[in-house]
């Protein structure tokens, strides 16, 4: 009796005290020091950063190693994703969580509560191309992006229309079999949301697949009964259907009024990208105006020249000044735009 309540007390304790280690190393030579981890719950946003994914924050150490722990986490894989940026808070130019922050390294993978997870560095101290973890499907995601980089290479040995529709052809059945292979539905999940984008030349295969592949229906069962009430299931669920609806209007009505509905669609599309890039060109123009009008005549001509990657002692010969205005000007400039350095000067104002 004494030893089935020590194996009870034992269990409890380990569950309450089960928690995630997520580690790692980033560059700190290439990054900043800041690392973020993410769940994804809407699988169309699994590529890009978003700020209302974020759940926590921490700072890598002088030699870039970095760790997230706790016990917050689903009992259940979840997607996560690992990211660092060099988009700085300085740039008021660019919204740091926009999703369309190019200058960033990501990684995704599955992980739960319990989890230990490691991301050393690889050859040349690349960032975030290897996964050590105590659970196997971690480098799902990483598996794939290596068959979707065979893909690429396929692609690019003959560009041509034939060999591109045999490759679309080839591929979609190689990555929707892998997917299966893996035995893991929120992998699947990562190739659907890829061969389904609307955006990409293998949608018009999703499309005649969808027809009469029983596949997508097995994918939701295995998704019901391994992952039931999560945003994936859900997610996956109505797109199946709404996809399906616009499979039976579309034999409803004639090409030529699908044409002219998607016509219109990309051109308010296309006007609506136009506005959006005139209105952040010009509040970016606003607010490099702002900037500079903090700065003296004489400094925003110095500034021009740093921004050309000018020596002082150019500069100085150029404006006919001595080496010590030309570094008080500098100093001047980097107290009033509040950055530190050249490079800091010239990411607000060069794109």
């Amino acid at each position: 009796m004494r030893i089935k309540i020590l194996v009870i007390f034992l269990a409890i304790t380990s569950i309450c005290e089960a928690q995630y280690s997520f580690s790692g190393y980033t560059n700190p030579e290439e990054w900043d020091s800041s690392v973020y981890l993410s769940i994804v719950e809407d699988y169309r946003k699994m590529s890009g950063v978003y700020s209302e994914q974020i759940i926590a924050k921490t700072v890598a150490d002088s030699t870039g190693f970095f760790q997230f722990t706790g016990n917050m986490l689903d009992t259940e894989n979840r997607i996560y994703r690992v990211h660092v940026d060099r988009c700085s808070i300085t740039q008021q130019e660019i919204n740091h969580f926009n999703g369309h922050c190019s200058d960033s390294e990501t990684l995704l993978f599955l992980a739960k509560n319990t989890d230990t997870l490691k991301l050393p560095f690889s050859f040349g101290k690349q960032i975030f191309c290897e996964i050590e973890s105590n659970n196997p499907k971690a480098n799902a995601f990483i598996k794939i992006d290596s068959l979707k980089n065979d893909m690429r290479f396929a692609y690019s040995e003959f560009r041509s229309e034939a060999n591109r529709k045999l490759n679309n052809k080839k591929w979609f059945k190689t990555l929707q079999e892998y997917g299966k292979a893996l035995n893991e539905p929120l992998a699947e999940i990562y190739i659907y949301a890829y061969l389904s984008d609307r955006s990409s030349e293998l949608h018009n295969y999703y499309v005649e697949d969808l027809k009469d592949n029983s596949y997508y229906n097995n994918l939701k069962t295995r998704l019901e009964n391994t992952y039931p009430n999560t945003t994936y299931t859900k997610q996956y669920m109505n797109e199946l259907e709404a996809d399906r609806y616009l499979l039976t209007s579309s034999d409803k009505k004639s090409a030529t009024h699908w044409h002219l509905l998607l016509y219109f669609i990309l051109g308010i599309s296309i006007l609506l990208n136009l506005i959006f890039v005139y209105r952040n060109w010009k509040q970016k123009q606003s607010k490099l105006e702002d900037l500079k009008a903090k700065l003296s005549k004489q400094e925003q001509v110095v500034l021009e020249h740093l921004l050309m990657d000018k020596t002082n002692k150019d500069i100085a010969e150029c404006l006919f000044l001595s080496v010590s205005t030309v570094k008080t000007h500098t100093n001047n400039i980097y107290k009033k735009l509040n950055v530190q350095s050249r490079e800091d000067a010239k990411s607000l104002f060069i794109s």
